[in-house]
């Protein structure tokens, strides 16, 4: 008796379909030079359009003689990951870079499952009065 893989495959490209859907992912990205920070517009489905979104920072790494960028990568962590999603929103947020020492950069924004936004963040602003 031969096994037929009729019925798997659209199950599984139906739920390759949908998945994403439910995931956070990023609209935009861009640096703010005036406030010194990344300003991403979020999508994400849930039932509230208030979902708290912070970063989780990865090691600084040392640079390689001669390389100008570092690279880091960031989790965005939303906070309600598990509200049932319902229906769509966006929101707006704003990470401040003032305590990313590594700068120059080439940061990597992450969301789960596997959305990514790489960003050239420039060297930190000088301070005032110095």
């Amino acid at each position: 008796m031969q096994k037929t893989l009729s019925g798997t495959v659209p199950a599984v490209l139906a739920c390759a379909l949908i998945s994403p859907v439910d995931a956070d992912t990023f609209a935009s990205v861009h640096y703010d030079a005036r406030t010194d920070e990344l300003v991403a517009t979020m999508i994400y489905r849930g039932t509230n359009p208030s979902h708290t979104f912070t970063l989780q920072w990865g090691v600084c790494p040392e640079r390689a003689d001669g390389d100008s960028l570092y690279e880091i990568g960031a989790d965005v962590l939303d906070a309600d990951w598990n509200d049932v999603a319902s229906q769509p929103f966006r929101k707006t947020v704003r990470f401040s870079l003032a305590n990313l020492a590594c700068r120059p950069a080439k940061v990597t924004l992450r969301t789960a499952p596997r959305f990514l936004y790489t960003i050239t963040v420039p060297r930190a602003p000088a301070k005032a009065g110095k």
